[in-house]
């Protein structure tokens, strides 16, 4: 008797399912790169309807066998070749309209990336290229919201987590790291005092190396200490840039 309750029930449930509407689920990729002195968008060219020839983040369909972090770090790779990128989930787009083609749920990521890493091959198979966050074409759907939302929760995660090393080389000068951290928050910082507080982190390791080709002096490379951070970490440390 026991076992034919539970059967009942389950399929009680089963015909609760049934009542709803399957809908599609999708997500879709901010991709930010820096590269001299920019902040830029990695976009794409849409080769399907709705909206062909329209300008687009990189998204895509989630797989029966995926969960969203694993379809979105598929389309990742699939775009830049590359694998164990920051990246990270930010926003649900349920909207019913957002999307002219059907009902499509997609749940957005942004990531980070150097650029410099990059094998050219997979932005020309895309119809990729890296925009200028200031200079953005038009974008589909909701995408400009996307992106909107991701430059806020970048700005907000920049100035308190090591984030933004992220988009560098692993060597860089002092006035690349200001000049990334300029084009984050889209303002001038005073060189004396970035300099000076980026240092007293102790986080950066100075080579035994320069940076020539913008003068004949030369700048100093340094390096980002990961280790150094993580152990720092666990002793209570507070990464912060003033912004």
């Amino acid at each position: 008797m026991r076992m034919l309750e539970d059967t009942t029930v389950f399929q009680s449930d089963v015909e609760i399912y049934n009542k709803y509407t399957p809908y599609l689920v999708a997500v879709d990729c901010i991709i930010f790169g820096f590269i001299e002195s920019e902040l830029r968008l990695l976009i794409i060219k849409r080769v399907i309807n709705p909206c062909k020839g329209s300008w687009s983040l990189m998204g895509g369909f989630v797989c029966p066998d995926e969960s969203m972090d694993e379809a979105a770090y598929r389309i990742l790779y699939d775009l830049t070749g590359l694998k164990d990128l920051y990246m990270t989930q930010l926003y649900t787009h349920g909207n019913t309209d957002r999307d002219p083609g059907a009902r499509v749920i997609s749940t957005s990521y942004y990531s980070l990336i150097k650029i410099q890493d990059i094998n050219p091959h997979h932005e020309m198979i895309s119809n990729a290229r890296w925009c200028p966050i200031n200079e953005l074409p038009e974008l589909i759907f909701d995408h400009s919201k996307m992106v909107e939302m991701a430059l806020d929760s970048l700005r907000d995660e920049a100035h308190r987590k090591p984030i933004g090393f992220e988009l560098l080389p692993p060597k860089f000068t002092l006035p690349q790291l200001q000049s990334l951290y300029e084009a984050i928050y889209q303002q001038k910082f005073d060189k004396r005092n970035f300099r000076k507080s980026m240092l007293k982190m102790n986080l950066l390791d100075q080579l035994d190396e320069k940076n020539r080709e913008d003068s004949k002096k030369g700048a100093w490379l340094y390096r980002f200490n990961e280790e150094k951070y993580k152990e720092l970490l666990r002793q209570g440390f507070f990464f912060n840039i003033p912004v």
